[in-house]
């Protein structure tokens, strides 16, 4: 992903938003409802090692990434990369939300899979080819910074 983590910002969206540990999808929720601009973002994130491709949501404000989870994250933001499955304006984020919790009162209606076919990654089904896609990329990153690690060591 070619955006870059904007750390004074997400430190800023999260201390106004009040964010919580292991939220990730209702932290950047509450942090799109709360920016003026931004776009709601769902896919992988690796937060340095162990290597591993990990679901996230984030929002997103021009080219910037925008964590709200950051706080919660304890890395440094060169050990963190993003890969985005999915992008949302405020507005469908907030249509589908509605809907979901319309048709479905009982579970939690984020994170957000969009549309069926469903494709596997890791070891489940959630997500179309675009969160197939975004995982896959995770992987190799994984894998290239894991071979970087073997080299130095």
């Amino acid at each position: 992903m070619n955006k870059v983590l904007d750390e004074s910002l997400s430190l800023k969206v999260a201390e106004s938003i009040k964010s919580k540990a292991n939220k990730p999808f209702d932290n950047a929720y509450k942090a799109a409802l709360a920016t003026q601009g931004a776009t709601y973002v769902q896919g992988f994130l690796i937060a340095g090692k162990p290597y591993k491709p990990k679901e996230h949501g984030w929002i997103e404000l021009g080219d910037s990434v925008i964590d709200p989870t950051l706080p919660h994250l304890h890395k440094k933001p060169e050990e963190l990369w993003y890969f985005a499955a999915q992008s949302l304006s405020v507005k469908k984020l907030k249509a589908v939300i509605e809907e979901s919790k319309e048709d479905y009162p009982e579970d939690d209606p984020l994170p957000i899979y969009g549309e069926a076919p469903y494709e596997y990654y890791g070891d489940i089904m959630l997500g179309g080819q675009e969160y197939l896609d975004a995982y896959q990329a995770a992987e190799a990153k994984c894998q290239e910074l894991q071979a970087i690690q073997a080299q130095n060591n």
